[in-house]
């Protein structure tokens, strides 16, 4: 459809068919072909209108359509599967309390814009909290502070990012979050193939052969949404291939709440590579704390990101959060938060265990393939009549790419132990009628 409205073949001002129309002439479930043309749209290809139809738009603008929400609202007696969430340990009376022991107690003012010298205690435990081990050699001040991962990695992806039509290479299903910020951007996003051990290098060697590409944005600890682990050696070629195609890598490492034993990208080629997380998953959302660990030499180009973008991270919230650093009271909730998700893993698991479901006892969500009967749009549809909401696999898959017939379920929707069993319960029988034999 892009191919032929940029060509001509399809002029300005026609109709295309309804949804269920093209679907049955193509073969395809309405779901695949409301997402295309919904993408259109986002590119400024066609343009819609309730009652009207779909029709072809004159001269695209891409990026002005207003896309889904990351974040999303739910009816109080819904069950908001789709996000994950920080599980509630007891993190809230620690972050009041360490409010209030700064208010009482601390020094500089809080009138004036931050600066390198009050931000150097966030950096410093930042640095010190994700350690050499997993980065290689770090410093405060490789160390770079955003407003949670998602700014973070945008604000890396800026730094790295020339030319008119840059190129973002990255997994073939990838995090919501990505396509925005390519949208954001104006970059072109190229999806590689997977398999059970992350990014295939040889497709990854052939897209770079084809596309170029600037940079690699991955999520080589955990995927989301497959709950995918890059082995090492995995790792070490996609390392050795950025080397050869002189290609930089961000990797995103926001849904990681353990302390893994394999080393970041970042360690294996500290010259290019971009480690990336918050202490949204592991602590506490509400914080909005993120970081980089900076390519040798490339910090300062992206502290002058941040300066022209959004200046810096308030005061209050660094001190917030080097103080929950330093004192171990971080590093205590985390090891809370990774229990807690280890029992509600063993509970999907247990009451999903029949189906075939991939799971990891440190990761807060659960990747459902569907069984036969079931798409992932017709499932999350069917779920969402029963107030339970879920993310379809096609909410990941990029503009070209295809979505599989599953969904991810997040795990820690905060809320009682009855009620998120009770939805189990109800996806596990669910999965038993497909649509023929779902009374809708």
């Amino acid at each position: 459809m892009r191919a032929a409205i940029r060509s001509g073949e399809l002029e300005t001002g026609f109709k295309l068919p309804p949804v269920r129309e093209l679907a049955w002439q193509l073969g395809i479930t309405p779901g695949t072909v409301a997402r295309a043309y919904k993408l259109a749209a986002e590119e400024g290809l066609v343009s819609t209108g309730v009652g009207r139809g779909t029709f072809v738009a004159g001269q695209a603008t891409p990026g002005f359509a207003v896309p889904d929400a990351l974040i999303n609202t739910v009816q109080p007696d819904a069950i908001d599967l789709r996000a994950a969430r920080t599980p509630d340990v007891g993190q809230d009376a620690v972050i009041r309390q360490v409010m209030a022991d700064l208010a009482r107690g601390h020094t500089h003012s809080y009138l004036d814009y931050p600066n390198s010298e009050t931000k150097h205690p966030a950096r410093a435990a930042a640095a010190a909290w994700i350690g050499p081990d997993r980065v290689g050699r770090i410093t405060p001040d490789d160390v770079v502070m955003g407003l949670g991962a998602q700014q973070t990695v945008i604000m890396a992806l800026q730094t790295v990012l020339y030319g008119t039509t840059p190129v973002i290479l990255t997994e073939e299903l990838a995090y919501p979050g990505v396509r925005h910020a390519a949208r954001l951007l104006r970059a072109q996003l190229i999806g590689v193939e997977m398999d059970a051990d992350g990014i295939r290098p040889d497709r990854l060697e052939e897209a770079l052969r084809r596309h170029g590409g600037q940079v690699l944005l991955l999520a080589a600890e955990v995927h989301s949404p497959t709950t995918t682990r890059t082995s090492l050696e995995r790792r070490q070629q996609i390392a050795a291939l950025a080397r050869k195609y002189n290609l930089q890598i961000i990797e995103d490492d926001c849904h990681c709440i353990t302390r893994p034993e394999d080393p970041a990208l970042r360690a294996l080629c500290p010259e290019r590579a971009w480690y990336i997380s918050s202490l949204t998953k592991s602590v506490s959302a509400s914080l909005r704390f993120g970081y980089a660990v900076a390519p040798r030499g490339q910090a300062d180009m992206a502290r002058q990101v941040a300066q022209s973008s959004f200046y810096g991270l308030p005061q209050p919230v660094l001190d917030i959060c080097a103080e929950l650093l330093s004192s171990g009271e971080a590093e205590r909730i985390r090891q809370k938060v990774e229990r807690r998700v280890a029992e509600q893993v063993k509970g999907a698991v247990n009451a999903l265990g029949k189906w075939d479901v991939s799971w990891r006892r440190d990761v807060p969500f659960v990747w459902l393939k569907l069984p036969q009967g079931w798409r992932g749009s017709s499932f999350a549809s069917a779920c969402e009549m029963e107030k339970i909401r879920i993310k379809a696999a096609d909410e990941f898959a990029l503009p070209d790419g295809a979505a599989p017939h599953a969904v991810r379920l997040a795990l820690n929707a905060n809320i009682s132990a009855a009620r998120y069993e009770g939805a189990l319960a109800r996806l596990s029988e669910m999965l038993a009628r497909p649509p023929a034999a779902v009374d809708f």
